[in-house]
């Protein structure tokens, strides 16, 4: 759906700056959010087509929610909803990293965050568990699709790469759906979609370890964060891997203590787990150096859903394709889960921890409060708690 008219570009920009300023809890989180806020809140997209668009993030490198919201932005208010999105998604958050990292610049330390996370973090996985209840009556059509999910599920728990996870039964749903299970190369035909993404792991080779000793430069950092954005598939602890080869070990720009310190900003302030990057930047160069940074890794996000959007529509026309399209979504879905699994075991510690859940579960499922107010209202608690 493209609209011309001003009205959608503004509802975009709307929401969008909101989520910026509020969406804790990394890509599961946000992902939840956007779910809340587009299919059943404002009914931009169907269920359908919202799963469409988390399953189509998941095959292309980058920031899942950050890509999502790009997505998003594009069926609303067309190419400069896709702009706008994506923009106001990204600035808050970037904002907010820039004023932390001139704190930590100038005072030293990270301001303390513990008691904010204690109360945030068990509503966070209550907004995440609605979200996967909601999408998971959508995706899951047929038994099937139900025990694909399972298998995908068990595959993450175990350790099997995300990808292979997506790709595995993506492709295995195609060839049911085409009737001939010994034929997996039938799904040839997707490779123009995919053959230019530099997500192999050939291509993350090359691209880590390229990289020599140099001196700091601006231009050297922003085809760093570019190359990262490009090429990075998978959680913060990836991100964490790619940071410490080059930043760390390679060109010694940063200590060990900072570069933790720097994926410990992403992880508890609101938006994309990406602003880590605007850290390290104003580390490394002050205001200018956080701008450069920030742009390098979320450009190539701007440009994969650019081109990777009007190819959706395509996939889901297609009977095969659309099989392929539900085997990713169900997939998508399953990783979600075990991200939200591992998340409840640091989180639910106590019976304070557990009662936040509950309670804000029933308040989503029930009636419906918008999760940024719950997301507030728990980090008000875990506040008072510390005073207490």
């Amino acid at each position: 759906m493209t609209c011309n008219s001003a009205q959608p570009l503004w509802e975009v920009a709307g929401l969008f700056l909101k989520l910026g300023t509020t969406a804790f809890g990394g890509p599961a989180a946000h992902i939840a959010m956007m779910e809340e806020e587009v299919v059943r809140r404002r009914k931009w997209l169907t269920p359908e087509e919202f799963l469409d668009l988390v399953g189509a993030t998941n095959l292309i490198p980058g920031p899942n929610s950050t890509e999502l919201a790009i997505h998003i932005g594009h069926r609303r208010a067309g190419w400069p909803g896709l702009l706008v999105a994506g923009l106001c998604f990204i600035l808050p958050a970037a904002l907010i990293v820039t004023a932390i990292a001139w704190a930590y610049v100038r005072f030293g330390k990270l301001p303390e965050v513990a008691a904010l996370l204690y109360g945030m973090k068990p509503v966070i996985i209550a907004v995440v568990v609605q979200a996967l209840w909601n999408l998971g009556r959508t995706a899951v059509k047929t038994k099937l699709l139900a025990v694909a999910g399972i298998i995908a599920t068990a595959a993450s728990f175990a350790g099997v790469n995300e990808l292979i996870v997506l790709f595995g039964i993506g492709l295995v749903m195609l060839a049911i759906r085409s009737g001939d299970k010994t034929k997996p190369v039938a799904a040839g035909g997707f490779a123009p979609l995919f053959a230019n993404l530099p997500g192999t792991t050939a291509a993350v080779t090359v691209a880590t370890g390229a990289a020599v000793a140099a001196p700091f430069s601006l231009n050297l950092m922003f085809f760093f964060f570019l190359k990262v954005g490009a090429v990075l598939f998978g959680s913060g602890y990836v991100l964490l891997a790619f940071l410490r080869a080059d930043l760390v070990e390679r060109w010694q720009w940063l200590t060990e203590s900072q570069l933790l310190d720097a994926i410990a900003v992403g992880q508890f302030t609101p938006g994309p787990v990406f602003t880590t990057a605007t850290f390290i930047g104003y580390l490394l160069s002050g205001p200018t150096g956080a701008l450069v940074a920030t742009v390098g890794i979320f450009l190539p996000a701007f440009i994969f859903v650019a081109l990777s959007a009007p190819l959706i529509p395509r996939l889901r026309a297609s009977p095969l394709a659309g099989a392929f399209l539900d085997g990713v979504n169900v997939a998508s879905l399953a990783l979600m889960a075990i991200v939200t699994w591992q998340l409840g075991r640091t989180a639910l510690t106590d019976w304070l921890t557990i009662a936040l859940a509950l309670v804000a579960t029933t308040l989503l499922i029930r009636w419906r409060i918008n999760s940024a107010w719950l997301v507030l209202g728990g980090a008000a608690i875990g506040l008072l708690k510390s005073f207490l």
